[in-house]
């Protein structure tokens, strides 16, 4: 059934941006492409392995650089630790290992490559897949403070008033024992301290844009079951619209899409267009995006990708099952990766126009691989290009119509001036 647009859409749209998908989606879901390694390294994991031991692993494995590393130092002080370090139960060869590993993919100053030990690297592989429990955030940085860049409607964080844009500067859960700035946070970090069981509370201290002083905001966790696209007829104006809602690029979303791209075809005579709406949406698979995009697009690029080494050229693909239908595109600095991959290409391919507030800009691909201890490791092997050429990292699509948005009522303005653009 239609629904009037003073229904409210605020618990769809409000909070104008970011996620920690409470968990782990957080650490993807800013990257657009997930592939598993046909190989891994070897791993080391047995705690009760000496320092000796790991080095002839190290010598037997490591890959060669250009110039030999020499690895004596980092040996001296694993001895030195080993040996007179006052608590000597944290001493533990598995977390110095995992540490280190850490340490060498936070030393490439790129928040998007990280090492997830295993128990992460599961939590990871659970948010993509859609439920999981959490608060319902999507993590990024901005301007390298960590912030909330995409809350899910109707989770915990979302209820509890945690908006996109805000800073998240402490995080305080009394059960862990942890009251910590954020400061030097990786995400992975982050997910893991605000993670926690069922109906725990946690506490984040927030800087938001217009308040005078940092606001605490207690969170009670929940599972989080997200539906990737949702799809409702909205009538306003004398005007009847299929609204789509997208939220993420998960495993679920094709699937999901294929449905609500068989129902809108079926009454296509009977609306005056397509609202796709991507507000909040903090990005996913790279694949999916191509594979909506290619829904409104008959022939050409939908993106580039390009490498160390060459640049690659991804076509739509033919299904172009929405053609013909007018479209148009809400988004907002929430929206991310994935999301800007669709918003720009429709922008450049067939003249949609983006509506709401200036995009996220992440325009790198992250590969996902797996390691052979259970964990994983993702790492940007690539810059995305707009079929215009645009690399729009850390600046993002600006919109044709920019328009505000009303907390305090109960009307989506943004939605009503993109209808109103139809």
């Amino acid at each position: 059934m239609s629904k009037k647009i003073k229904m409210s859409f605020i618990s769809n749209v409000a909070l104008s941006t970011a996620l920690v998908v409470a968990g782990t989606l957080v650490e993807y879901k800013f990257a657009p492409i997930t592939r598993l390694a046909e190989s891994a390294p070897r791993s080391i994991t047995s705690q009760d392995t000496k320092a000796s031991e790991l080095a002839k692993l190290i010598d037997t494995d490591a890959p060669r650089s250009k110039k030999d590393v020499d690895f004596g130092t980092f040996w001296e002080v694993w001895g030195l630790l080993e040996r007179d370090y006052i608590d000597q139960d944290k001493v533990v060869a598995d977390t110095m290992v995992h540490g280190a590993i850490q340490g060498m993919t936070a030393s490439l100053g790129d928040p998007y490559t990280m090492y997830l030990p295993p128990e992460a690297n599961d939590r990871s592989a659970a948010d993509l897949a859609g439920a999981f429990y959490g608060v319902g955030i999507e993590l990024g940085y901005i301007d390298g403070i960590l912030a909330a860049v995409a809350p899910l409607a109707d989770t915990p964080a979302d209820k509890a008033g945690i908006m996109a844009g805000d800073l998240i500067i402490n995080v305080k859960d009394e059960a862990k024992g942890l009251d910590e700035s954020t400061e030097g946070w990786s995400l992975n970090k982050a997910v893991e301290e605000i993670r926690g069981p069922k109906d725990s509370p946690v506490i984040l201290t927030v800087l938001r844009e217009g308040a005078n002083e940092p606001l605490e905001i207690t969170i009670y966790r929940g599972e989080i079951i997200v539906k990737s696209a949702e799809l409702e007829y909205v009538e306003h104006d004398g005007k009847r619209v299929a609204h789509i809602t997208l939220s993420r690029f998960g495993e679920r979303t094709n699937a999901e899409w294929d449905q609500i791209v068989d129902q809108v075809a079926s009454q296509k005579n009977n609306i005056a267009g397509v609202i796709l709406d991507m507000r909040n949406n903090p990005g996913g698979y790279f694949d999916d995006a191509i594979y909506i995009a290619s829904d409104f697009i008959n022939s050409g690029t939908i993106v580039s990708q390009k490498d160390v080494a060459n640049q690659q050229d991804y076509p739509a693909n033919g299904k172009a099952r929405l053609v013909g239908i007018p479209v148009e595109v809400l988004v907002n600095k929430g929206s991310a990766s994935a999301s800007e991959i669709v918003a720009g290409a429709l922008r450049d391919q067939i003249d949609a126009k983006l509506i709401g507030k200036q995009t996220f800009g992440k325009g790198t691909v992250q590969d996902r691989r797996e390691l052979s201890n259970g964990g994983g490791i993702h790492i940007t092997i690539a810059r995305w290009l707009l079929p215009s050429g645009e690399w729009i990292h850390e600046e993002g699509i600006p919109v044709n119509v920019e328009v505000d948005q009303d907390y305090e009522t109960e009307a989506d303005e943004q939605l009503l001036k993109a209808i109103e653009e139809l």
